[in-house]
């Protein structure tokens, strides 16, 4: 029996990219001419039989909504899919542990999608699994690969300090996963990642290619302008929304760009007060990036700040005309609170983009 963890869409996404890779001999099947909001019909059975997907619910609308979509792409691929109201009150998280635990103990293998989790730390606590597979969070894994390295523990890169009573809390429970999600003896870790990550040795590296993407879906119609992605370094405090706002602006009339894509953490504030400057239509999507511009139509030009999406993007259109550009962040950009860390890791995600264009910060 294997499980898998997710907890927002890029990491079910992610799971079905990892399954794809797994057995030889699974034929595609094309979902190339589908409309939007229409999924691929049930097919021949999934090239990773014996997985469960287990999704654990967040509580805002819009990460339930593509994680809804999501689930209803992996059944049509035959998968198990468990939707589990993990925070839905005081009491759900342990009803969700004690309802999880029996299916933890008899996994084989159990693949998670954030390595760092407080939620994925308490269910790894109660798995004796052989085999561990650590599939993309976007530019969390660069950050996760290089804390295992260096035998670290689990922090966000945009976090500050060493967090409050419930983070010590759960101190005990985080060490025991931190054991967990490192090779051993007897356990083999294994990160699917389409990143450039510098694991600790022990741990397979396995490249995630967006083969289930490009077989399923496009390629896109191909539109004249831009499209630039947007991103939620305003709301996770590392950037300054006055400059941002400002960025997206000059960025917008510098490259002719019609679309903004908006990042689902993006506050609905913050959104409308981009299309009154700019006179970008603001697009919701409702999938993961990647699936949006593969099925398409997908502007000519990507224009996106640092983020997982100029790693993925070059993969998931490499049969395409589109160019994928990335602008810097500037350092005055960063607000004063943000992680001493952001500047250097925001410089990284930019430096280690292969296929993409580089593009000065506005000035």
């Amino acid at each position: 029996m294997q499980l898998a963890f997710v907890e927002s869409p890029v990491q079910l996404l992610n799971v079905l990219e990892w399954a794809h890779t797994r057995p030889p001999g699974h034929q595609p099947r094309s979902g190339r001419n589908l409309p939007p909001g229409q999924s691929l019909p049930p097919g021949p059975p999934t090239p990773a039989e014996g997985l469960t997907v287990v999704v654990l619910s967040p509580t805002d609308p819009l990460s339930r909504g593509q994680l809804r979509r999501m689930a209803g792409l992996a059944r049509d691929e035959g998968f198990a899919v468990r939707w589990q109201e993990a925070r839905g009150g005081a009491g759900a998280p342990l009803k969700a542990v004690r309802e999880l635990a029996p299916l933890l103990r008899r996994a084989e293998r159990v693949v998670v999608g954030d390595p760092f989790s407080r939620y994925v730390h308490l269910l790894l606590s109660l798995a004796g699994a052989k085999e561990l597979t650590v599939v993309d969070d976007g530019t969390a894994t660069l950050e996760f690969a290089a804390q295992l390295a260096r035998g670290e523990r689990l922090v966000r890169w945009h976090r500050r300090g060493t967090g409050g009573a419930r983070e010590r809390l759960l101190a005990p429970v985080s060490r025991l996963a931190r054991r967990r999600l490192a090779p051993a003896p007897d356990r083999r870790v294994e990160v699917f990642t389409a990143m450039p990550v510098q694991p600790p040795e022990g741990v397979d590296v396995t490249p995630n290619d967006f083969g289930w993407t490009r077989a399923r879906f496009g390629p896109p119609t191909v539109l004249p302008g831009a499209d630039l992605v947007g991103t939620s370094l305003v709301e996770t405090g590392v950037v300054d929304p006055e400059r941002y706002a400002d960025a997206v602006h000059r960025l917008a009339a510098a490259h002719g760009a019609r679309r903004y894509l908006a990042h689902r953490r993006e506050s609905p504030d913050k959104l409308q007060r981009l299309a009154r400057l700019t006179g970008l239509e603001i697009v919701r999507p409702e999938l993961p990036l990647e699936l949006v511009a593969r099925r398409g139509p997908t502007a000519a030009t990507v224009l996106s700040f640092p983020s997982t999406v100029v790693h993925t993007l070059p993969l998931a259109l490499a049969d395409t005309p589109v160019t994928v550009a990335v602008c810097d962040i500037a350092p005055q950009w960063l607000k004063d609170g943000a992680s001493p860390r952001a500047e250097g890791f925001l410089a990284g995600i930019t430096g280690t983009a292969r296929g993409v264009r580089r593009l000065p910060a506005p000035a």
